[in-house]
């Protein structure tokens, strides 16, 4: 895809809907986009290249693009192979090529192709800049959004920002979808575990005059641009963006099944704050975890299981927790026709994330929910919801 971004700058980059999973985890019906640039100037410089998928779609385009000219530079941000990809591609197009990148990137580099570039290799560090005739290029480290390779390039010409993952989003871009809930799906399984360096991202980008935006995966941003970096320092705080009730469960034979759709009905009877329901089984697990972050109270319910939790809430339980997850209020709702284990095994892993209030108020089903067991769960209903 060939589009124009300013007069001097282009996009060059390449719709994917032929991949079923992004890194081989992560569900992607609308597939994925790997976007890449081209600035115009009495220097040519390349804005990271495409998966090794498009490769030769994204040589095209630059070709196209550049209608016989060569390229001065190309600038690396991002050294994972889902925008390196075609690098080594690229320097054999264009030998003469010079990369531009910080000291890590060039280490990784060679760790991913064996190539040793010291000879056309232009290391930058914070606050360096190029200049490519009309436009200058300055370049912020951004370590652990979400490698510790990362840097973002602006140019302070056109006041465009060349972010990287940052502002990325799942689906191709012939796609018309709503931005925040994949860009949200995007952050928090992605990126999300490593909100203090988005956070001092956003500090230092604060200072620029960004008009556009183009991150490596998703649409280019060009117009309220505030409501996009609000939702980043949201995420990025690990406070909720919505205020609402996310309930997430798992059930082996129906009975817990049968008791949260009695504590959904309690919980709509009691407020008119959002309620979602989960069933962590049939979900995609991605999904689920956005969700946990997005909302500002959680309970999980699950059966007992092998003496400790069911293993899909496990697995979710297991996600939140190296995700970062934190700023929250949580309930419990275990199973458990002998020995119920589910709700010992579940609060040992919300113990260990930060700033998680756990209710008192426990709901014990004893293999299928009772008159008493609604009343205990009217009880935890006031307490997640005061």
């Amino acid at each position: 895809m060939i589009k124009e971004i300013t007069k001097d700058i282009t996009y060059v980059g390449c719709d994917d809907k032929t991949l079923d999973l992004f890194e081989s985890q992560y569900i992607i019906p609308n597939g994925i986009a790997y976007n890449a640039y081209v600035i115009m100037d009495e220097n040519i410089a390349l804005i990271d290249t495409v998966d090794k998928r498009k490769t030769d779609e994204w040589l095209e385009n630059v070709e196209k693009v550049l209608d016989g000219k060569t390229p001065k530079y190309l600038v690396v941000n991002h050294m994972e192979p889902d925008h390196s990809g075609s690098v080594e591609a690229c320097i054999k197009k264009y030998p003469e090529i010079t990369l531009v990148g910080n000291k890590k990137t060039f280490l990784f580099l060679k760790q991913f192709t064996g190539l040793d570039l010291e000879t056309t290799s232009k290391v930058v560090a914070e606050g360096d800049t190029l200049e490519l005739g009309t436009h200058t290029l300055s370049f912020v480290m951004a370590p652990m959004v979400h490698w510790p390779e990362v840097m973002v390039t602006y140019d302070s010409t056109d006041k465009v920002l060349f972010s990287a993952d940052a502002f990325g989003k799942f689906g191709a871009l012939d796609t018309d979808e709503d931005w925040a809930c994949e860009a949200r799906r995007y952050y928090f399984n992605i990126v999300g575990k490593y909100g203090v360096p988005v956070q001092g991202l956003l500090k230092k980008t604060s200072k620029l005059d960004i008009q556009i935006i183009c991150p490596t995966h998703g649409p280019v941003l060009t117009e309220n641009l505030g409501y996009y970096l609000d939702l980043y320092n949201t995420w990025s705080t690990y406070q909720a963006e919505t205020d609402g009730v996310f309930v997430a469960y798992c059930s082996i034979h129906g009975n817990t099944t049968e008791a949260v759709g009695k504590l959904e009905e309690i919980l709509k009877s009691k407020t008119d704050k959002e309620v979602v329901v989960t069933d962590l089984s049939r979900c995609d697990m991605a999904e689920a975890i956005e969700d946990a972050f997005r909302y500002s109270k959680l309970i999980v319910a699950a059966p007992s299981y092998d003496a400790g939790v069911f293993p899909v809430m496990a697995d979710f339980l297991h996600h939140l927790k190296i995700k970062a997850y934190q700023n929250r209020k949580v309930a419990i709702v275990e199973n458990g026709s002998w020995a119920p284990t589910a709700a010992r095994t579940m609060k040992g892993y919300l113990e260990e994330m930060k700033n998680v209030t756990i209710c008192d108020t426990v709901v014990t089903i004893k293999s299928k929910a009772t008159e008493d067991t609604y009343k205990e769960m009217e009880k935890l209903a006031d307490e997640i919801l005061a």
